[in-house]
């Protein structure tokens, strides 16, 4: 971290860039209050519901921000530099599809447990001092990505300090306003940003809890229609095919990876974004997903499809290509009508 920080200049603002789930805020509030409190300014911006770091959009974003360096959490890594020109600092924890020669990373893509971002975040806002006031972000992370099962030491004394439940729930909010169809996590960031603990986030009374107690309502009321849909079942694969604005095709998956134990689950959602099937895939069979979507990669598919972990991956295809990956699969039935 005093590396890359050593690296960064000293005019303009560092600029936090994060996805836009619990461990990606977690991370970002981590990064962002650590720095403030040694001197810096620092900002975080959001990726959100169809955007990427290595768009031309995100880049302008960033770049009118004038940022003295740039810290990209949870979004991933590829070779392609994300802002040429400007110093850069990786930290994630997901299999990388490259790596930038003008970046410093820091990765726990292969260690044993895996840190979520916000935990490798946490580590490494250490080099600028104590930052035991910010564990329970750490812990938010780890909660969110379904790390808390793997034994780590941080999640123990957050839930010791904080308490397991408040955590927990305050995991279930931060993540539920991206899930929404608007998918605005600007009220999950702001309170992160502010809140001293957990139970700020799930007891508090201000517009942004508000938001999120809403937010939730509305994932759990799409929830509701989404689990009754039946899957179909072709060889390995068990499709579920939703139409919800709403992006519960990661819960939907998640669900019926524990019905379908010698299944490849999907569920593909063409109601999150026109034009485009966004899908979730998950699986309890140990089979290498990312490795399994390499090896049905459908012409045109760019950096959104296939990318996380080798357990819980998925991806955006536009019509044209999900038809294809699908008929590919065996479902020429599931295809969707442009």
């Amino acid at each position: 971290m005093v590396d890359a920080l050593d690296c960064f200049g000293h005019e303009g603002p560092i600029i936090v860039l994060c996805h836009f789930d619990a461990d990606g805020l977690g991370s970002a509030a981590i990064l962002v209050r650590a720095l403030r409190q040694a001197g810096r300014i620092a900002e975080a911006l959001v990726i959100g519901k169809t955007g990427s770091p290595w768009e031309a959009e995100t880049r302008d974003r960033v770049m009118a921000l004038e940022p003295a360096g740039l810290i990209v959490t949870d979004l991933g890594t590829r070779a392609e530099s994300m802002l040429p020109d400007c110093p850069t600092l990786i930290i994630d924890h997901h299999v990388p599809t490259g790596e930038p020669r003008d970046a410093i990373t820091i990765s726990g893509n292969g260690l044993d447990p895996e840190p979520t971002s916000a935990l490798l975040a946490w580590w490494a806002a250490g080099a600028l001092g104590d930052q035991s006031a910010l564990q329970w972000l750490a812990a938010i992370g780890l909660i969110g990505d379904m790390a808390d099962g793997l034994g780590f030491p941080e999640l123990t004394e957050a839930q010791a300090r904080w308490g397991k439940t408040a955590l927990r729930d305050a995991t279930s909010l931060i993540n539920a306003p991206r899930r929404t169809a608007l998918a605005d996590a600007g009220p999950a960031l702001r309170l992160l940003l502010h809140a001293d603990g957990p139970k700020q986030i799930t007891k508090g009374n201000d517009a942004d809890a508000q938001a999120l107690h809403a937010a939730k309502a509305e994932v759990r009321a799409a929830m509701d229609e989404g689990k009754r849909i039946p899957p179909l079942v072709v060889g390995d694969v068990a499709l579920i095919s939703l139409n919800s604005p709403c992006q519960i095709h990661p819960l939907i998956a998640q669900q019926w990876r524990g019905r379908l134990k010698d299944k490849i689950v999907i569920a593909a959602n063409r109601g999150y974004r026109p034009g485009w099937v966004h899908f979730a895939a998950r699986s309890a069979t140990g089979q290498d997903l990312i490795a399994f979507l390499a090896r049905h990669r459908p012409a045109g598919a760019d950096g959104r499809y296939g990318n996380g972990h080798a357990q819980a991956t998925g991806g955006a295809l536009p019509i044209a290509g999900w038809n294809e990956f699908i008929a590919g699969l065996g479902l020429p039935q599931a295809q969707v009508e442009a």
